[in-house]
């Protein structure tokens, strides 16, 4: 999801939000563990350890608002302040900044996926193309449908990257479905047992 700020071919300035979070001293961790997970969730680029940046957009400030409502009512301090970064040079080295940050788990993304082709091939060297492989790798394919979606959901600046985690997560999806193919074959193919049940004709009645 790119921002890019253009009015009449020419760039504009941009606004952003900046954060700030204070919990109160000597209480819990919880309070600010939840403000860093959800600032971090949306694509915080943290200046210091309780500033943080984002682009501003309706979904960024109602995410922030949120979290600076919950600190002020458990007696800790937040604001929420509409800014633009009159410096270009700043400007940019917080986009490279944000940009690397989702190239880092882009990357962490399509090294899980590596597993994800190692796991199944593991698997078919021991003969286990099986039903119950299948459910815990499709468990994991839409973990990593599901990951892949927080990450575009904030990269705002198309990080490099992204076509590569995509490219990497459709990968996973085309071996889970010859892993299914082989699956049903395996289980269609093996030889019944004496204790199955088998079909049988209907009993002709005497004539």
């Amino acid at each position: 999801m790119a921002i890019g700020v253009w009015e009449h071919g020419l760039s504009v300035a941009r606004d952003w939000l900046l954060i700030t979070v204070s919990t109160p001293g000597g209480g819990s961790s919880t309070l600010r563990v939840y403000a860093w997970r959800n600032l971090r969730s949306v694509g915080a680029h943290y200046l210091q350890q309780s500033v943080c940046l984002l682009p501003a957009t309706p979904a960024t400030t109602r995410a922030a608002t949120k979290v600076v409502t919950r600190l002020r009512a458990e007696d800790g301090q937040g604001d929420v302040l509409r800014i633009q970064l009159v410096d270009r040079k700043q400007e940019a080295k917080v986009i490279d900044a944000m940009q690397a940050e989702r190239t880092d788990e882009y990357h962490e993304l399509v090294e899980s996926t590596r597993q994800f082709h190692e796991e199944l091939a593991g698997e078919r060297r021991r003969g286990r193309a099986t039903y119950t492989e299948l459910e815990e790798s499709d468990a994991d394919l839409a973990r990593y449908r599901k990951w892949l979606a927080a990450v575009r959901a904030r990269d705002y600046f198309d990080a490099p990257g992204g076509d590569e985690a995509t490219a990497a997560v459709a990968s996973c999806e085309a071996a889970l479905a010859q892993f299914e193919s082989d699956a049903l074959s395996a289980e269609l193919d093996a030889p019944v047992s004496d204790t199955e049940p088998r079909l049988r004709a209907v009993d002709r009645p005497d004539d």
